[in-house]
């Protein structure tokens, strides 16, 4: 089971919450009204995708797809903040393409040390010592942490080779990439022996390039026979395709030519499938060399001298007979290769990169501008809105609503926005259900939002007192009486506890 390769897997990432900010006033002898020291919540922990030159294969995280990284850390008082959650980092081999949930492309890790970011940490909560300010000396609130990120990522491997070896099953790939290189692949007389890409590494002369014998090919791979896309995938980053072809062939209907053209078939069925290829440009547009082996049993090399002429004219790409068993014809193949890998790396160069994190940019609208949010009818109510945006969703997250004076804060924030003016624009009317990240509420444009403050008690603000909303007070006395601590209709006056007198 660890000989096993894998190329594809669906990870399940979660990355950290953010830890919660604290509510905390300073107590000492002496000094009652110490002020605010209420520590910030820690970030919660990033997932990152790291490329290392000792992984080649996604194996571990077949078994392991679900990924959580660690928590960060609530504040607390004494100006204390939370820990910071651990990021943690999986390494994957180079040539992992990062896809969503939707197939679109969000990464392509192609070189050591590259990081992406897969799944961001939550924020952790402000403490309220980060909240004073002159209109809220002594916030009695603090904000609650953001939760970390949550989502479906696949990865894909795609073979990272300068020649791509194509042909049939048992068509001598594996034995050429042995002869060519110190690799030492599976070899046997059956199909599809291959069932992983085998890489090698060629020294020719001064320079270097790399080989690899992916699975073979079938009519029909296209559309997920035999191994089907498994193999297709692995040749999107070649730069230069060598057709293997098997000049000792007794199936009925096999040549050289009907081999090559049943491969080009193939090869065009899948270009046309791809939306996006993050390859080396069109597969229809890489050089092309023939490689025709098994010259060493003699019909087969009178049949491939006999047909090189004409597989040069019909296809015009250079055509090489070689036996990878007898190691005939291997130094022209060799140089030959060595000559068309440096002349694609001439015209497409490849700038040197230190190791650098991806990053994901933000939208902007047609100014180039990044809009803080955007109101939108809802399609499920009329005369209900929508109100999307970074900002204001990430606002609604941190707000703990058992709090008055959170509540006020968050006004504060949305109406300096300019969220309260948006919707009057939009034609929103008091009493409308307004629709923020996964909270509705009934908008009351008439409480005063983003003005200066009357102090009020520590957790309370006078602005909502106006309205019919449940103040704090209440909702405590409501808790206390589903607990079975207080009596329903007990007020704490002394008096006896009686319905007629609390109904009015």
């Amino acid at each position: 089971m660890s000989n096993r390769f894998v190329d594809r897997v669906v990870l399940h990432l979660s990355a950290g919450d953010g830890g919660n900010g604290c509510a905390s006033v300073h107590r000492e002898k002496f000094k009652p009204l110490g002020g605010p020291d209420g520590g910030n919540g820690g970030h919660g922990g990033d997932i990152i995708l790291e490329v290392s030159p000792q992984v080649h294969t996604l194996l571990d995280f077949h078994f392991r797809p679900h990924i959580k990284a660690s928590r960060g850390g609530n504040g607390a008082g004494d100006h204390r903040n939370g820990a910071r959650g651990g990021d943690l980092v999986l390494e994957v081999p180079a040539g992992t393409v990062v896809l969503n949930e939707d197939g679109e492309v969000m990464a392509d890790l192609t070189s050591n040390g590259m990081r992406y970011i897969a799944a961001q940490g939550g924020h952790g909560g402000l403490g309220n010592a980060a909240l004073a300010s002159r209109a809220r000396k002594a916030p009695g609130f603090a904000l609650k942490g953001e939760p970390g990120e949550e989502h479906d990522v696949i990865l894909e491997l795609k073979s990272m080779a300068d020649v791509g070896l194509v042909g049939f099953p048992s068509a001598g790939k594996s034995s050429l990439v042995s002869v060519l290189s110190a690799a030492k692949p599976k070899i046997a007389d059956y199909p599809f022996t291959t069932l992983r890409p085998n890489l090698g590494v060629v020294n020719v002369g001064d320079g270097t390039f790399t080989i690899a014998d992916v699975p073979g090919l079938i009519p029909g791979a296209s559309t997920g026979k035999g191994l089907g896309l498994d193999f297709l995938r692995h040749i999107e980053r070649t730069a230069v395709l060598a057709h293997v072809v098997d000049a000792a062939t007794l199936e009925p209907g096999r040549d050289p030519a009907s081999d090559i053209e049943a491969l080009e078939g193939e090869l065009a069925a899948y270009e046309s499938a791809l939306d996006n290829d993050t390859g080396l440009g069109d597969l229809r547009d890489r050089p092309r060399i023939v490689i025709l082996n098994k010259a060493d049993i003699p019909e087969a090399e009178e049949l491939a001298e006999f047909v090189r002429a004409d597989l040069e004219e019909q296809f015009g790409w250079p055509v090489f007979v070689i036996s990878a068993v007898a190691q005939k014809g291997l130094e022209p193949l060799k140089y030959k290769l060595m000559e068309m890998v440096e002349n694609h790396r001439r015209e497409n160069p490849i700038a040197e990169s230190d190791a650098r994190t991806i990053v994901r940019p933000q939208p902007v609208d047609a100014k180039g501008k990044t809009r803080d949010f955007v109101i939108e009818a809802d399609p499920t109510e009329e005369g209900a809105f929508l109100v999307r945006g970074e900002k204001p969703e990430r606002w609604i997250r941190q707000t703990d609503f058992e709090n008055d004076e959170a509540v006020g804060f968050l006004g504060d924030r949305l109406a300096k926005l300019g969220v309260e003016d948006a919707l009057f624009k939009a034609g929103a009317k008091a009493g409308c259900t307004v629709t923020i990240g996964e909270l509705s509420f009934e908008w009351e444009p008439m409480t005063a939002a983003g003005v200066d403050l009357t102090p009020t008690g520590r957790g309370t603000d006078g602005r909502l007192e106006q309205t019919g909303r449940v103040s704090a007070a209440e909702r405590k006395r409501a808790s206390q009486v589903r607990r079975g601590l207080i009596d329903e209709f007990d007020f704490g006056d002394g008096e006896e506890a009686d319905r007629e007198r609390w109904q009015g």
